[in-house]
């Protein structure tokens, strides 16, 4: 994982782009996005408050007094978890039974980290092979506090070192720290995410989901760094709204993927990710997949992979879909590789077998506007990166006001390949002198430094 963004504004003295600076009150740290961002919870003294006893160690399971005091809560009810306080939970728990119920988080709640059981214990479904620790379900459930969610994945990440996710013989599962199915109005306020063993979040055929004011974090205390730790992973949804979030972890920062409409980010800190990423979609064979109807904005993308990123499958059994009316809007880039990247040849694949085997997702109606700040210079002056597929539709693509620079210095570039229409800035193919020259103009900027200690 990349560093945090303490320490940025030195790095950045250090590089040929000294005079980008990070924007005033731009938060640098988890505490910094606390104090511009604060969220107090508040109990409400109309509903029934629900306690259970903590946890006396690590080994002290309270799962099943957790399972009982949302029964209890339940249907107009809130379950308290004070501060100071953690709750041990060491078996699966099917939460799918909630209606009107709250949950108010001030304590931490942690998994047991005994990874023999839950492999052989958790919940399963079939997309991406996933297991979780438990499900939650129902409608009008408000998860909200200023508590920890601890995913507690330290030895997942250190005996999954090595391994990859998508590999077919892979069969090292790890759980998602938080899932849910067949949700309705699920609201998620103020809670820290931190260290889950693989996806932070999935829903899954839900509805009306909110989150405002969470924080997401994986950090690894060894070598074995954190591995597909998603903030935001999705799976036949509609009507979801993020709004100010503060992630630090090792993959994508929000990442829908089949079969999203309606979609709403505001106000988020990424550090040390893969993007604002739509999908991956088109990835089983026979399968439509689609994202439509997404808008984001206000986002600052630093010390990652990408910044704004589309990412279909191609190679041989795949699917194929669309992604559709997309807006990327108020983009601060810091250090990473492209501010803008459309990903045709996902995942893993070389060129050869793309061309092969292309993609069978359209990408229509996609807006970047009001990009600034600057690449790592991995790909030298090269800024962003679009390429469509030649067995895929690209219409309306659109760049507006990008002013994304390099710091490997001179003009900056865009690539695009399959794109046959103007997207409002210059754009040359990956082939030509222009792009050859930039590409190989290749440099590299000094990492922000890592806060010791870390604020979370």
């Amino acid at each position: 994982m990349k560093a945090s963004l303490v320490g940025l504004l030195a790095a950045a003295a250090a590089v040929a782009l000294a005079h980008v600076e990070l924007p005033a009150g731009i938060p640098r740290s988890l505490s910094e996005f606390r104090d511009k961002h604060p969220y107090k919870s508040r109990r409400s003294c109309e509903r029934k408050t629900i306690r259970i006893r903590a946890s006396a160690n690590d080994t002290d399971d309270v799962a099943d007094e957790f399972l009982q005091g949302l029964h209890l809560a339940n249907h107009g009810g809130t379950l308290y978890l004070p501060k100071d306080k953690t709750f041990m939970i060491g078996k699966p728990l099917d939460l799918t039974f909630l209606d009107d119920t709250h949950i108010r988080l001030d304590g931490e709640i942690k998994f047991t980290n005994d990874t023999p059981y839950w492999q052989a214990n958790a919940f399963r479904h079939p997309f991406q092979n996933s297991i979780m620790f438990w499900k939650w379900g129902g409608s009008n459930i408000k998860i909200f506090g200023e508590g920890v969610l601890n995913g507690n994945g330290q030895r997942w990440w250190n005996e999954f070192s090595g391994l990859e996710i998508l590999d077919p013989t892979n069969a090292y599962l790890r759980p998602i720290l938080f899932y849910a199915e067949n949700a309705t109005r699920l609201d998620i306020e103020g809670i820290h995410f931190k260290d889950s063993p693989c996806w932070t979040t999935f829903f899954v055929t839900s509805k009306h989901i909110s989150l405002q004011d969470v924080a997401c974090t994986a950090e690894s205390k060894t070598a074995a760094l954190p591995k597909n730790t998603d903030f935001f992973d999705s799976l036949n949804v509609e009507h979801v709204s993020v709004e100010r979030a503060w992630v630090n972890i090792g993959d994508d920062c929000f990442s829908p993927k089949s079969n999203a409409t309606d979609l709403y980010v505001n106000t988020m800190y990424c550090n040390g990710t893969h993007g604002q990423s739509m999908g991956s979609i088109g990835q089983y064979a026979g399968e439509k997949s689609f994202i439509r109807d997404v808008h984001i904005e206000n986002v600052w993308m630093l010390n990652g992979q990408h910044g704004a990123r589309l990412k279909s499958w191609a190679g041989p059994n795949v699917g194929y879909g669309f992604i559709d009316n997309v807006t990327f809007r108020n983009f601060w880039n810091a250090n990473n590789e492209y501010s803008a990247f459309l990903d045709s040849c996902y995942f893993n694949i070389n060129a050869t077998t793309c061309s092969q085997y292309p993609s069978q997702v359209n990408i229509t109606n996609v807006l970047f506007e009001n990009f600034s700040g600057y690449t790592s210079g991995k790909y030298g002056r090269a800024v962003a990166r679009l390429t469509c597929s030649p067995n895929a539709v690209c219409e309306n693509i659109q760049f507006k006001n990008f002013t994304v620079t390099s710091p490997c210095g001179g003009a900056p570039v865009v690539i695009c390949d399959g794109i046959h229409e103007d997207i409002g800035i210059p754009c040359v193919k990956a082939t030509s002198p222009e792009a050859v020259a930039a590409l190989k103009a290749t440099c590299t900027t000094a990492e922000a430094a890592l806060a010791s200690p870390t604020p979370w």
